[in-house]
């Protein structure tokens, strides 16, 4: 990409402008020390290009954000980042998303699936999760998820802001024939002692190129920019309605198209009357696409008016499961005895007596607010593609291979994102445009879900059956153990996402439970690995999402069971594992008054991607039902890069959790989801939330990931309000189904 044209585009302002603009570490030393050193080609070409994420043009500092802002505020973070070391203005940084590149690929992406507890350190740990950087690199994996952007742009994207200042001085010292000691940089200038100023802007096309080795950073106790709130980035094109987002793409002759598919895993496309669309006033084509058919119009409204008029049909196999046959299978795998994963086990059994506790959690959709779709041209052999999609460059190659030609014929934009949670990870919506675009060269065509084709053809956070036994051994000390069954979220998605084979233990199917920091002296959780025909994929927390749930009240129910108080059980256990977590915990029941006579509260906890998190919800009976008016929210982030970002992730984490816990839930009938709309699978009201407090304790350790961590507790702090309200224990989702919500 023409470093001119970056700085030319992030100028404009108008609605046309991207303002934001054990398999791993034996993989990663197959790959060698040569990919582990080997410095990536910068993508980025012209005058005053800096490094991969920093151009400096006429205007001032453009900063390359190579991760998908989504809401999560991630153009302002890194970009603060960037601006932190480089001595910017702040309000003079503009941002634009990355093109897909390998130099952008996510370093830290593949840690979390080392079978170890994060919160624990050691030499061993860091090893094996330095080797894992490898594979991403090798691979290209340019990747916005599992709360790792932060993580990950840490260290470089601060390294790219102290190189280029450096450079801006040496080209300065040249100019000014002063020693390189006697300048300072202030403000996008770089300032020589007699008062004389050169803006970055003058001295770029001197200073691009340069190899300044490595530069020092500097301590937190001298950061200007972060660990404040600044203004996002993003937040005034938004505001203004300039934000583009996927489904603003408008080209000249652009055309519209949304397809129907087979509604049953197996399904095949029986009849469907192309005559009737194509009467549709503004429709042109009906073409086979995903084995189903698309409708291609002039306006979104005629092809959605034209796919109906279609009037699809289908054959479906007869042995198309439902919902209780999900369940079934989720038995089986846990009665087949054989464990996939075991990565805790100690202390001894409990008594041949003790109850089976089973726990059930239902698959859930992504519904984020902008439906799946892309944009595809494809002329003299090139395909342009603009998608909001969190994969990039593994959907450029995908894109490529569907059509047959070389990735380095394919280039993608990425707008705006609205809303991701782990969905548009997935490439299907891309590699479907790009397959349309196939049959009608030449034509630039839009490809959109319908809301009801985006809630039926999902990836889902797959269902979840749990057997736990709780108790207290002969010295009184607690006992837990656990038996999770799911789907393989690591061999679905992952092999979609990388094509490479997954097999051995699936740490998702466990983790949220085997890696907190509880010293039980009993325990034992194992995970097996059910084969559904139900599609599944990340969905944000993955496994912590659902395994928190069954913890953490398992945890509740053990603390009654023992006569203790939940929070005080949960702190004694916690204490000795980890201090840190402990203040968390200790802070959160402070915080909300926990104790006190005559309230209805629930606490839960959980470490994830980084970053500790504890909450505590208060539910009231009224007579409209029962309504939650506080919640609670503390964490740990390690740093606090950007204290209002955190805290509108841990809120919207919360709302999300709540959201699902309540409500969400995506059921089978003769094998076709029965949600279409959201009607059906409803989020939480603003007048239904509760009013959030969020108290943010970083420890000062390297940052941790935030747009997850606040969405596995919420649900267990809700269930065990619920109880401390009612006396009734919710053992399974949605809470719906158990409660009557005002």
């Amino acid at each position: 990409m023409n470093g001119r044209k970056i700085w030319r585009r992030a100028r404009r302002m108008g609605r046309r402008a991207f303002l934001v603009g054990s398999v791993l570490t034996g993989a990663g030393v197959a790959f060698g020390v040569h990919t582990a050193a080997r410095r990536l080609p910068n993508p980025l070409r012209g005058d005053g290009v800096m490094n991969p994420w920093l151009v400096i043009g006429p205007d001032g500092p453009v900063v390359v954000v190579p991760r998908a802002e989504m809401g999560q505020g991630v153009t302002t973070t890194l970009a603060a980042l960037v601006a932190e070391e480089l001595d910017a203005d702040w309000d003079a940084i503009r941002v634009i998303h990355g093109p897909p590149a390998a130099a952008y690929f996510n370093r830290v992406i593949l840690r979390p699936a080392l079978p170890f507890a994060e919160y624990r350190t050691s030499a061993l740990v860091e090893a094996l999760g330095t080797a894992t950087e490898v594979l991403p690199k090798a691979m290209g994996m340019q990747i916005t998820g599992g709360s790792t952007s932060t993580v990950d742009g840490f260290t470089p994207m601060r390294a790219a802001g102290a190189t280029a200042r450096e450079a801006l001085k040496a080209a300065a010292a040249e100019r000014l024939s002063l020693p390189v000691a006697d300048l300072k940089t202030v403000s996008g200038h770089v300032v020589a002692p007699d008062g004389r100023r050169l803006a970055y802007a003058d001295l770029a096309p001197d200073a691009a190129g340069r190899d300044m080795g490595r530069i020092a950073l500097r301590p937190a106790a001298d950061w200007r920019l972060l660990g404040r709130a600044l203004p996002r980035k993003d937040m005034a094109a938004k505001v203004t309605g300039a934000a583009v987002y996927g489904l603003d793409i408008r080209l000249e002759g652009m055309r519209f198209a949304t397809l129907a598919r087979p509604p049953v895993c197996g399904g095949t496309l029986a009849r469907h009357d192309a005559k009737a669309a194509q009467a549709v006033p503004g429709v042109e084509r009906v073409l086979p696409l995903g084995g189903g058919i698309a409708v291609v119009a002039r306006n979104s409204w005629a092809a959605l008016k034209g796919l109906e008029a279609a009037a699809p049909e289908w054959e479906t196999p007869a042995d198309a499961p439902d919902t209780d046959a999900i369940h079934e299978g989720l038995a089986r795998a846990i009665s087949g005895g054989l464990a996939n994963s075991r990565l805790v086990s100690r202390g001894g059994e409990p008594p041949a007596d003790t109850p089976v506790l089973e726990y059930r959690l239902p698959p859930l959709a992504h519904a984020t607010m902008e439906p799946m779709n892309a944009t595809a041209l494809f002329q003299g052999g090139r395909l342009h593609l603009w998608a909001g999609c969190q994969t990039p460059e593994i959907a450029r190659h995908a894109a490529a291979r569907v059509l047959g030609i070389a990735p380095d014929l394919v280039a993608l934009e990425v707008p705006f994102l609205g809303g991701g949670f782990g969905r548009r990870l997935e490439t299907d919506f891309v590699t479907l445009a790009a397959e349309l675009a196939g049959q009608m060269p030449g034509v630039p065509v839009q490809l959109f879900f319908s809301r009801e084709e985006d809630m039926t053809h999902d990836f889902y956070r797959p269902p979840l059956l749990a057997r736990a036994r709780i108790w207290t051994d002969a010295q009184g000390g607690p006992g837990l153990h656990l038996d999770l069954a799911t789907q393989s979220v690591t061999r679905s998605a992952g092999r979609r996402m990388t094509g490479l084979p997954s097999t051995g233990p699936d740490k998702i199917g466990v983790e949220g439970a085997f890696d907190q920091p509880y010293a039980l002296p009993n325990l034992r959780v194992r995970g097996h690995l059910a084969d559904l025909p139900l599609p599944v994929g990340f969905w944000r927390s993955v496994g912590h999402s659902a395994n928190s749930f069954v913890l953490e009240s398992a945890l509740d129910e053990l603390a009654h069971l023992s006569g203790r108080d939940p929070f005080e059980m949960r702190h004694a256990l916690i204490a000795p594992e980890d201090p840190s977590a402990a203040r968390v915990l200790a802070r959160a029941a402070q915080n909300a008054g926990w104790g006190q006579d005559g309230r209805a509260l629930g606490i839960a906890f959980c470490h994830s991607y980084g970053t500790t998190v504890a909450e505590v919800i208060e539910v009231t009976q009224t007579e409209h039902g029962i309504r939650i008016p506080r919640a609670w929210v503390v964490c740990d982030p390690g740093q606090a890069l950007d204290p209002g970002i955190i805290a509108a992730q841990m809120e919207g984490g919360l709302i999300f959790g709540l959201s699902a816990a309540i409500r969400g839930q995506i059921t089978l009938t003769a094998g076709a989801v029965d949600q279409l709309n959201f009607p059906d699978f409803d989020g939480l009201r603003i007048n239904e939330c509760p009013q959030i407090f969020v108290d943010i304790q970083p420890s000062g350790r390297d940052p941790g990931g935030v747009g997850e961590p606040a969405v596995p507790p919420a649900a267990p702090a809700l269930a065990n309000a619920l109880f401390a309200l009612t006396g009734r224990r919710a053992r399974s989702l949605p809470l719906q189904d158990m409660f009557d919500f005002a």
